[in-house]
């Protein structure tokens, strides 16, 4: 079996691509390589099925981020045993001047489903509306992951009477006369290319059937509410404003359609003790006046523990250390953002008897300094360090 090729390469763009830029690239050449601009051409039709299949990944900003760092492996679950199939393609209403009839020749099923002709074949209940949820994380999970069970209030499921159907026991619906039975009904534009448009029958609501005697339960939508409980892998890294999407998880369609997808949209909580910075983390540490100018060890808090840091002698207020690898895992590849510890020296409030004495003595070695005494030879860091150390 030949080797996937990068979704990255497959639509020519850089991997910093915007989802403009994505879909852009995706028109572009799905115009390009159309089965009716390539009549016959085998490789052609393949090369459109890959397109297709890379910009069903890259326009998913979870399937995206899961790409971008576990490659093929991390996506190949979204399309099941045998690959990419055209069934998995859920974006044909976003290029419908490429998937209906492009210069009026085949459709959309003609293309992918191969066979059999359009009105003979019924395109499927309308599908459930997303559910969209917001999900607060502390930066203590953000930096592992972590699984969370989501209960989701008054999301539309399939009605239990009618098992969804809409019809009353014992009922059978009918085929619709809007569109045959299709689901779909065909509209002429006229124009240079006379392009034939598909829209979603508004009688039968694209199930190709109309209920004629509904289920007393959902009054003949096929859909109740109810809740439910979802369980939801966070993986380590998310920020602030990323949305993940869940397919099928949202809800119901009316009729027994599929059901739409659960977005959850990432609250990054506020921190007692760390800001992030993109995927560094960002620690304010006070020390004193005598840890400024000596030096020494301290301990510092991180995301998985305390550490021990060292400070460097003449330290200013200010100065940043960074702590490799302590910060928030990268999304869209391997390795750890930093942490960064940023020094303040403390000027003290309150003084007792034997500091005063010492900042005295400190303050007698600064103005010896300046003006030029010589002291002994020794310089002033000397006499500050002997000062502190007393």
């Amino acid at each position: 079996m030949a080797q996937k090729r990068d979704y990255y390469e497959v639509l020519g763009i850089e991997r910093t691509a915007n989802d403009d830029a994505v879909k852009k690239a995706y028109r572009k050449l799905a115009l390009k390589y159309h089965p009716d601009r390539n009549p016959g051409d085998k490789a052609a039709e393949e090369k459109f099925k890959e397109l297709a299949e890379a910009y069903e990944v890259l326009s998913d900003p979870e399937k995206r981020q899961r790409y971008d760092r576990f490659g093929h492996q991390g996506v190949q679950d979204q399309f099941g045993q045998g690959g990419f199939q055209w069934q998995n393609f859920s974006h044909a209403s976003e290029f419908e001047d490429i998937f209906s009839s492009f210069f009026g020749s085949r459709g959309f099923e003609d293309i992918f489903g191969g066979g059999g002709t359009r009105t003979s074949r019924r395109r499927g209940a309308q599908q459930g509306s997303d559910v969209r949820v917001s999900l607060s994380l502390p930066l203590e999970e953000i930096a592992t992951g972590v699984e969370k069970r989501i209960r989701l209030k008054r999301v539309q499921v399939r009605c239990p009477t009618c098992n969804g159907t809409g019809g009353k026991e014992g009922s059978k619906p009918t085929t619709c006369v809007a569109c045959g039975g299709s689901g779909q009904v065909r509209r002429m534009q006229g124009g240079f290319f006379n392009l034939v448009t598909v829209a979603t029958c508004d009688r039968c609501n694209g199930s190709g059937q109309v209920v004629t005697d509904p289920c007393p339960t959902c009054r003949g939508t096929g859909l109740t509410s109810d809740e439910r409980t979802v369980s939801v892998r966070i993986p380590a890294g998310v920020a602030n404003g990323n949305t993940m999407r869940l397919r099928g998880q949202g809800n119901a369609g009316p009729h027994g359609g599929p059901a739409g997808d659960l977005l959850i949209d990432i609250h990054e909580e506020e921190h007692p003790l760390f800001q992030r910075q993109d995927d560094d983390v960002v620690y304010e540490l006070p020390i004193s006046f005598s840890q400024a100018a000596l030096g020494g060890d301290v301990e510092v808090p991180t995301l998985d523990g305390k550490v021990r840091m060292k400070i460097p002698p003449g330290t200013q207020s200010g100065k940043v250390l960074r702590l490799r690898g302590k910060g928030i895992p990268h999304m869209n590849g391997y390795g750890n953002g930093d942490m960064l510890v940023r020094l303040h020296v403390w000027t003290p409030v309150k003084l007792n008897s034997q500091e005063r004495k010492l900042f005295e003595e400190l303050a007698r070695l600064e103005k010896s300094s300046e003006s030029g005494t010589p002291a002994g030879g020794r310089s002033f860091f000397d006499k500050v360090r002997d000062a502190f150390r007393d």
